[in-house]
């Protein structure tokens, strides 16, 4: 039998265990990792982008995404969907391929076509979430082209104007971008969408996105 001191120690370890944990996963979350680092980062790819120097400007985001972002969880924060209804992004339980769009991009051609095949053949392994920024009346329209494998939510910015993971997700990285998160929540990979100028054929756009979609697909269904 322990005697009365070392009981108390290890009583007092076991209670404050769940804080330790906490503490270490928070200090790991996206929005810790790329708080220390977003404000370099924007600085000198602002720079790179003046300067029309987009291989720099690439460096720097592939930089930013394997050394700070890939590893990190992606903190939960309250989306919606098209029925008004919230909904938190931890919700989504599987692996999940995660593409952020706003409503004035315009995709290509062949685009979301792909998107959507590479949804229907794999959606009992992985969530094929888009998150559109913007209003939803414009948002709408390009709903109704996605599978019905693929959850189309919205952000509304009024409801999360405070937080910095929204912030961050629209200001610095860009749109479309792809987010290949784990059942975990763990980011694997972020991956700026191609981009196709508006004369591209179908055929040939078609085929470049279904190749670099299964890639991520690939990633995901190997890690799980």
């Amino acid at each position: 039998m322990l005697p009365m001191g070392k009981l108390l120690l290890a009583l007092l370890l076991f209670l404050h265990l769940p804080a330790l944990c906490q503490d270490v996963e928070s200090d790991n979350l996206f929005s810790e990792k790329i708080g220390k680092n977003i404000r370099k980062y924007r600085k000198e790819a602002k720079l790179a982008y003046i300067q029309k120097d987009e291989d720099r400007a690439q460096f720097l985001f592939d930089s930013l995404i394997q050394n700070v972002v890939n590893g990190s969880i992606l903190d939960n924060f309250k989306v919606r969907k098209f029925s008004g209804k919230k909904i938190e992004l931890y919700k989504f339980e599987k692996p999940t391929y995660l593409i952020t769009y706003a409503s004035w991009c315009v995709p290509g051609i062949g685009e979301i076509p792909a998107f959507n095949d590479i949804a229907d053949l794999h959606h009992k392994e992985i969530d094929f979430v888009v998150l559109f920024w913007g209003p939803k009346k414009k948002i709408k329209k390009f709903k109704r082209k996605f599978s019905k494998h693929v959850q189309v939510l919205f952000v509304d910015e009024k409801e999360n104007k405070n937080d910095f993971t929204i912030k961050t997700m629209k200001h610095s990285l860009g749109f479309p971008t792809s987010f290949f998160i784990d059942g975990d929540k763990k980011i694997l990979d972020v991956r700026r969408n191609l981009f196709h100028h508006y004369l591209e054929g179908y055929a040939n756009s078609y085929t470049a996105n279904y190749q670099s979609f299964m890639s991520g697909v690939s990633m995901l269904l190997n890690k799980n």
